[in-house]
């Protein structure tokens, strides 16, 4: 059988440094293919190459059996290749009718006029074929993201897709949005379609992938059947050594001394009497469903959303009129969970980047002129500290960077204005789980010295992986509080569940 997908030898450098080593596999009609690899491995680089987005320096592709040669993404997806990203490239201004046919609108009887009818008629088969019972016209912004999904979805049906490529499809999809998704994946392996699964949930793919490929700095050093790949040896193929524990052990405990005190800090609808303690060398975990408060109230602690009521105090001293200017004024860094929108200018070169929080340190007093040597110098010191991986940090952009190395970019932008308080939003999301080892052993670092860190994240292993203390929210409110010897995941998870009450806080 003629493979629907063929990669031959593909090569593929980015400012002198490899990102696809003579990588060949290929991808069967029906078939699932996994795709693992740390963030940095080259499987963005490889997807890329598919899909006419970069070219390759050197190898070949053949697409049922005949050379393949896309010049652009138009090109893929007119040979029937579709993308499903984790950011879905889809308009929330338009309607799921307008987004599904953005590109190929049925013509009406007179010129410039569009067939509606026809456009909705087709726009609910699709939305059916994906078990999606919404009206064609509604708005995509007052949809869900699962559901935004299989708009995605419905739209590379429409596109007569052979082969779908979804990157990290499940990163803000609830626990039912993502089995509803592995559905309609079984539904597609089943017509006939070709899938490549790229996940750092490493579950999920061997749940769900009749083979697996595995990268690792930008080569392909595995490629077998799914059954042949237990947890621990993905992990250890995709590191290249044995991670024996996913969390590094903690080297400081908490002090007495009060860092942050957040004190009845209110919103109506959005958070309730919110009051607690950051100490001094803690990383005090913050847990919840979505729609707990959660990012609402990391954001009115910034200074970034005003909230109605209460006080924040630094050291105890009161944050007056609090903004992220005052923030940062008072050494409060935010490391938000939208790097890509809220945390980096993605097309500016990374030494830049770094320094963007600290620029008006390495300016002159009198003539307000940038000292470039020592900022690229002081940017340099920090990527080093972290690890970055990257060429010249003078020179290559931000977004060529993996998602990985972009946190840590992220991270090193607040490292450099030696902030003591660090309030970090889904610090690893989207990232592998090697890359998530090397963020937890910078959070357990900055707690080491004298740091007091809040990690708000959905992960619940996560926190009580790297957490001192927990505290759960539910419906705008902290209805639990949980000691490290306490830790326990039915009771956080039954906190986090249990129905709005004015029941006291539950203790651990």
């Amino acid at each position: 059988m003629t493979p629907l997908l063929e990669l031959h030898d593909l090569t593929k450098a980015f400012f002198g440094v490899a990102a696809v080593k003579g990588v060949s596999l290929h991808v069967n009609a029906g078939e699932t293919l996994g795709l693992i690899g740390q963030n940095g491995a080259g499987k963005s680089t490889l997807m890329n190459l598919v899909g006419g987005v970069v070219h390759p320096d050197s190898g070949r592709l053949l697409l049922k059996g005949n050379p393949y040669h896309p010049r652009t993404p138009a090109d893929a997806q007119q040979s029937g290749i579709a993308f499903i990203h984790q950011e879905l490239n889809l308009f929330t201004n338009l309607t799921i009718a307008e987004n599904i046919f953005i590109s190929d609108f049925p013509r009406g009887g007179f010129p410039g006029t569009f067939n509606r009818a026809k456009i909705k008629q087709q726009t609910r088969e699709l939305l059916n074929a994906v078990g999606l019972d919404i009206a064609p016209e509604t708005p995509l912004d007052r949809i869900s993201p699962g559901e935004r999904q299989l708009v995605e979805i419905a739209r590379a049906l429409h596109q007569d897709a052979a082969l779908i490529i979804f990157d990290e499809p499940t990163t803000s999809l609830t626990a039912r949005e993502t089995e509803r998704l592995f559905t309609i994946m079984d539904q597609l392996t089943a017509q006939g379609k070709g899938i490549i699964y790229i996940s750092h949930i490493l579950g999920d793919v061997r749940k769900l992938a009749d083979r697996i490929a595995v990268m690792r700095d930008g080569e392909l050093v595995a490629l077998e059947a799914a059954d042949n790949f237990p947890i621990s040896r993905m992990i250890s193929l995709m590191v290249g050594r044995s991670i024996e524990q996913l969390y590094p052990p903690r080297t400081s405990a908490p002090t007495n001394k009060s860092l942050l005190e957040v004190r009845g800090v209110r919103t109506a609808g959005i958070v309730e009497n919110i009051s607690f303690q950051l100490k001094a060398g803690e990383v005090l975990g913050l847990f919840g469903l979505m729609g707990s408060g959660r990012t609402e109230l990391a954001r009115m602690i910034f200074g970034m959303d005003p909230f109605d009521s209460g006080s924040i105090l630094v050291e105890g001293e009161p944050l007056h009129k609090p903004s992220p200017r005052a923030s940062i004024r008072s050494k409060i860094a935010f490391v938000t969970e939208n790097r890509r929108e809220e945390g980096l200018l993605m097309s500016i070169d990374i030494a830049n980047n770094i320094s963007l929080v600290s620029l008006p340190e390495f300016a002159s007093n009198l003539i307000q002129m940038v000292d470039q040597q020592q900022m690229h110098e002081a940017a340099q010191e920090t990527a080093t500290i972290l690890q970055l991986k990257s060429g010249d940090i003078r020179q290559q952009p931000v977004k060529a960077l993996s998602g990985g190395n972009q946190q840590k970019v992220v991270i090193a932008k607040w490292l450099l204005s030696r902030p003591s308080i660090f309030i970090m939003d889904e610090p690893t999301r989207g990232i592998d789980v090697g890359a998530k080892y090397e963020i937890y052993s910078i959070i357990d670092q900055l707690a080491a010295n004298g740091s007091g860190v809040l990690i708000i994240s959905s992960e619940l292993e996560e926190l009580t992986g790297m957490c001192d203390r927990i505290l759960v929210m539910s419906q705008g409110e902290v209805v639990g509080e949980f000691d490290r010897a306490a830790f326990n995941r039915e009771r956080i998870l039954s906190a986090a569940f249990r129905e709005h009450n004015p029941e006291q806080p539950v203790s651990g």
